[in-house]
């Protein structure tokens, strides 16, 4: 199972909007995706339909407890995507995990052993805590959302210091598959600028595929719904139906035919 942490520091940059319709893109190919909800927050469980009283097991589950991905998984309305959905209780983990042997490795020993989907995503916090660093540590590659404004690129500069650190430490093997540039407003100059800036400096990292700003990609999440499936046919359900297309030719290990 080839595994994708999509991480970002900086909140805002629509990095769960990214997890819920690249999944939901991945699934629609015919991958069998499962999408890890890891933001106490648990935005992307309820973006993709998940109530929180129909959350029973939990990604807090998978780490404190050590229950398996069997176990914590579900299904959610869209085929071939299920989800370890996240509750209010991972926001205690960070501190229950501190004394903990292999506190950076739980999630990479609870995906060890599991089977059953072709990708996993990770939805990490919108922070470089020990949530993010066993993504990091569990996952074989990062997507990295970043919006189109100045101060994304002072957090991108960060990130890349960490994965760094995380590479040298825990998971050498830790790539990034690409930079995601997301709520591009082609009226906006400084959006451009921002853009270029990103290409000049990571080049064929950055994706081809931009994530404009979309009505339609902030109203899907009210509705429960990803937007490819709130509505396919919007710029936004398009742009990220090309991002999937993208990705599946960067992914490090075998690729399925889709």
């Amino acid at each position: 199972m080839i595994r994708v942490a999509i991480a970002n520091q900086k909140g805002g940059v629509g990095k769960t909007t990214t997890a819920i319709n690249i999944a939901t893109a991945m699934a629609a190919t015919g991958w069998k995706v499962l999408l890890i909800d890891l933001d106490p927050q648990g935005n992307a469980s309820t973006g993709i339909g998940i109530a929180t009283n129909e959350r029973e097991r939990s990604s807090y589950d998978l780490l404190v407890d050590q229950a398996t991905v069997a176990d914590c998984q579900q299904p959610t309305r869209i085929p071939n995507l299920d989800i370890i959905p996240a509750t209010v209780d991972l926001s205690g983990a960070e501190i229950e995990l501190v004394s903990v042997e292999n506190r950076t490795d739980r999630l990479r020993e609870a995906l060890n052993g599991a089977i059953g989907h072709d990708i996993c995503f990770i939805d990490c916090p919108p922070s470089l805590g020990l949530l993010t660093l066993n993504a990091l540590c569990a996952a074989n590659t990062l997507l990295v959302p970043l919006q189109c404004e100045f101060f994304a690129l002072e957090g991108l500069s960060q990130l890349l210091q960490t994965v760094e650190r995380v590479q040298q430490r825990f998971n050498a093997e830790l790539g990034i598959v690409g930079v995601a540039l997301t709520m591009f407003d082609r009226r906006n100059r400084l959006t451009d600028q921002v853009a270029d800036d990103v290409r000049s400096c990571l080049g064929s990292l950055v994706f081809e595929s931009v994530i404009p700003r979309n009505v339609r990609l902030s109203e899907a999440p009210s509705h429960g719904l990803p937007a490819l499936v709130y509505d396919h046919t919007c710029a936004g359900s398009r742009a990220y139906m090309a991002l999937a297309r993208e990705l599946i030719t960067r992914l490090p290990e075998k690729r399925k035919a889709a």
